[in-house]
């Protein structure tokens, strides 16, 4: 492993390069690239999650670029490459269902490995460890709390193998002993979000519906003030996220406090752009948080708590408001409409720039490339 000081520096591009030519000032290599996603959870530009949404934004990227992106992810996915799917979990899932959805990544990942000559494997789920090559340049993005990853994986020992984290907020969690790049800081499509549209009088959530993200704190505060309250989420199949949405979300929910299941890229850039403020309600640790920035995008203030990344994106009385009790997320929900809606925009065009994001990848994906193959020539030399 390359000593700390060596480690790569993603998020600044190494000698000017942009998206499509990497660093360097000769043109980069094209590339094949190997994205494999969580396994229980489908990719595509309508996808929930975060990761799954970077990753989908990837994939993107890399085709328009003129590279090879070849996605591993399960049934239900949409890529703009290759995908070669492994099948969903259509029922509840428990460990016996990870254990499945595993065991197809690793034969996926090396079926994609014997067929294509891959440069650069890049894995984005929280189980990485499961199912991470042997050898071969490998990138992992830690999309989630560090904490929540096994200590071990996070101390590689191979120079090949590069972990970086989604925020500077979040690489100050790591723990003792971990070895990660700097990190690559995430990106929304701002022009893409822009649909300018009246504001409604209606505050709005967007999340992963489980015990963590603490829906049923902003339905309390919404119902306190009587602001009509918009949730735009999915109900993964866990036992745990199914019981909390019936017994925390479902019995608060009324005529002015919607569940509407899932939303579209086109649905929630509608709703994101006409919301009053978009509340993040969440008790975890936010690595990054793509829906804040993608509210700011499009005009609209966050009403969050200070949880993890949260103050690093949100400027408080100016972009939006921290807070830290359910009453003072109801007084931020009143207050968020006095705040300037292109003030937000600018922000987020200044601040969470997709181009930046997706340049700091090309570096990574090209100088791990360049890596494998200084390797190669080094073992094949008499």
């Amino acid at each position: 492993m390359l000593p700390m000081h060596q480690m790569p520096d993603f998020a600044t591009p190494m000698t000017g390069g942009d998206a499509a030519h990497g660093s360097g000032t000769q043109p980069a290599a094209t590339l094949t690239v190997l994205n494999v996603a969580y396994p229980l959870a489908p990719v595509g530009p309508d996808a929930v999650g975060g990761a799954e949404q970077v990753l989908s934004m990837l994939d993107r990227a890399l085709v328009h670029a003129g590279h090879r992106s070849i996605v591993i992810a399960c049934g239900g996915s949409k890529t703009s490459g290759t995908l070669v799917e492994i099948p969903a979990e259509n029922g509840v899932l428990d460990e016996a269902a990870k254990s499945r959805a595993q065991q197809a990544h690793r034969k996926a990942i090396a079926a994609a490995r014997a067929r294509w000559p891959i440069d650069v494997v890049h894995l984005h789920g929280i189980d990485f460890d499961a199912y991470l090559p042997d050898d071969g340049p490998t990138l992992v993005t830690l999309h989630l709390p560090l904490d929540l990853y096994p200590a071990a994986a996070l101390r590689p020992t191979r120079g090949d193998l590069w972990l970086h984290a989604v925020s500077p907020s979040q690489q100050k969690t790591a723990p003792p002993g971990a070895r990660l790049a700097a990190p690559i800081p995430n990106g929304v499509d701002i022009e893409a979000l822009n649909l300018p549209q009246p504001k409604r009088d209606f505050a709005l959530v967007l999340s992963r519906v489980c015990p963590e993200k603490g829906i049923h704190l902003a339905l309390d505060a919404a119902q306190q003030v009587g602001v009509p309250l918009v949730i735009g989420g999915k109900v993964y199949p866990y036992e745990t996220h199914t019981r909390y949405f019936r017994d925390e979300v479902q019995s608060r929910l009324d005529g002015r406090r919607r569940f509407l299941g899932p939303l579209g890229f086109t649905a929630k850039r509608r709703f994101l752009n006409a919301a009053r403020c978009l509340v993040i309600p969440s008790l975890a640790a936010e690595t990054s948080s793509l829906v804040a920035m993608e509210a700011l995008a499009c005009g609209t203030p966050v009403v969050a708590f200070p949880n993890g990344a949260l103050p690093d994106v949100i400027e408080h009385g100016r972009t939006g408001f921290l807070v830290d009790t359910v009453d003072e997320m109801a007084q931020a929900i009143l207050a968020a409409p006095s705040l300037d809606a292109e003030t937000c925009r600018a922000e987020a065009r200044r601040r969470f720039s997709l181009e930046r994001m997706i340049s700091s990848y090309m570096d990574a994906y090209q100088a791990l490339a360049q890596l494998g193959t200084a390797r190669r020539r080094l073992a094949a030399a008499p």
